[in-house]
């Protein structure tokens, strides 16, 4: 333990796993992977129930707003749960439960009910958030936080690659010959032969999500006998002031500017990842090219990631390549504005790239030094995941009222613009009367305080 001047304490990680993170990092790059899947099926998903169910864009874009909520309303109650049962066990409930969501939904898809469609859903955001709530702090604090970001980004990569490959499957095994498939409907004789049709186009995801409900239970028992160790946040994330002790979560204002930030960064990305196939159709572009729309966003977030990995913090620190990240999307947002057709897909789904190395450096920042208050900061911070339901929900009613590309600038920009400023100045809200100088501020500093060993990426 070592003090600096007589403002704060620095506290070692002494529970964290020392060494090579590799095993550890294997069992939560594939819950990750998981997650991305389930996540960014809701792109392609949203395009498949507008269609199934005959809706409008408002209806469709449900499928963001049952899915997102949950993280709202539930992360901080599993906060309390995973401080009771731990982040390990939390990750395999939340498995294990998630299965039941799956299962629910191939049973209401399969019987034509949007309703029950809906409700499946949001049983399966609800499970998220309880696995989001243990694995996002777990693989933050798992070793030194001030790079966190590396660790983060290689489970985006997970992450997106799940998030990649499940849309491709989706479109082959669902959404295969659908401009064939609208044709037939509306050159259907009667309105019985159309609705047979379409019962019979929704009943096609009944069986590959019971198959996914039977897998989430093989994880959740396989995760719960893992050799994963269990961290203890109050010791493995501490920086208190020992003049001035934290008595409450309120005392730290990065972590709520923090909560605001994912609101912002979420709600962005779920624009440029699950609205871009109704942005493409708003284009006059063909069906049979905007299902796979929500893939290109996912492989610029994967490149993104790389990239990240490689200049992380040997060229620029993870608060720096944040603030360019805001600006570089702001850029790519204005310039979708501007352009239309091919051109204006391109600047969306290069979105993706900008936002790859987001949340890594935003998740880390936020819950830096919250000690004792781990869990909870963290519990916050999924809550600001609900922005994945405000943001293209309000998308869709604007753009019946005014022209859809620009309320799409108009959003997104706003967002960027906030995430500048947390990059900026609000991450380090409440700490500026201290005279530390932390190692993420500027690159090549040297740290007035080592408490970690040097990291390997990835591992």
């Amino acid at each position: 333990m070592e003090k600096i001047g007589s403002m704060l304490t620095i506290q070692p990680v002494v529970d964290a796993p020392r060494g090579s993170y590799r095993r550890p990092m294997m069992i939560i790059g594939l819950l990750y992977f998981t997650t991305g899947a389930l996540s960014w099926l809701n792109g392609p998903l949203t395009v498949f129930v507008k269609l199934a169910f005959r809706l409008d864009d408002v209806g469709a874009l449900l499928v963001t707003v049952v899915f997102y909520v949950p993280y709202f309303i539930f992360a901080l109650p599993y906060a309390l749960l995973i401080k009771r049962i731990g982040m390990k066990r939390g990750m395999a409930a939340g498995l294990g439960v998630m299965s039941i969501g799956a299962l629910m939904f191939g049973q209401f898809v399969g019987a034509h009910s949007y309703p029950g469609v809906l409700g499946s859903l949001l049983a399966i955001g609800t499970r998220l958030s309880l696995m989001q709530s243990a694995y996002n702090p777990y693989i933050s604090i798992l070793g030194p936080i001030d790079i966190a970001a590396r660790r983060v980004a290689c489970m985006g990569i997970c992450n997106k690659t799940g998030g990649i490959l499940a849309p491709y499957a989706f479109g082959a095994l669902v959404m295969g010959e659908v401009g064939e498939f609208v044709k037939r409907v509306k050159g259907a004789p009667t309105p019985a032969v159309a609705q047979a049709l379409l019962d019979a186009f929704a009943a096609r995801l009944r069986w590959p999500y019971l198959a996914l409900a039977a897998l989430l239970v093989v994880m959740a028992v396989c995760v719960a006998r893992s050799s994963l160790p269990d961290i203890k946040p109050s010791s493995a994330n501490a920086a208190t002031r020992s003049a001035d002790p934290a008595r409450s979560i309120s005392s730290f204002p990065h972590l709520w500017l923090g909560v605001a930030c994912i609101f912002m960064y979420v709600g962005a990305e779920v624009l440029a990842g699950d609205v871009i196939g109704l942005y493409g159709q708003s284009l006059n572009l063909p069906l049979d090219e905007t299902k796979h729309f929500t893939s290109y966003t996912i492989f610029a977030m994967l490149v993104g990631y790389l990239v990240g990995l490689s200049l992380v913090p040997r060229v620029i620190s993870q608060q720096r390549y944040l603030v360019i990240s805001a600006l570089l999307a702001l850029l790519l947002s204005i310039a979708g504005y501007a352009s239309h057709g091919y051109t204006a897909i391109a600047c969306i789904a290069t979105l993706g790239f900008a936002h790859a190395m987001m949340w890594p450096a935003i998740f880390p920042l936020a819950i830096k030094g919250l000690g004792r208050f781990t869990e909870t900061g963290a519990a916050f911070l999924i809550m600001g995941i609900v922005g994945g339901a405000v943001m293209p929900k309000l998308f869709a009613h604007l753009k019946k009222i005014y022209n859809f590309q620009m309320v799409y600038m108009m959003i997104t920009v706003c967002c960027y613009a906030y995430i500048v400023y947390y990059g900026l100045r609000g991450h380090a809200a409440g700490t500026r009367a201290s005279t530390v100088k932390v190692p993420f501020l500027s690159h090549g500093h040297i740290a007035a305080i080592q408490t970690k060993p040097e990291e390997k990426p990835c591992e």
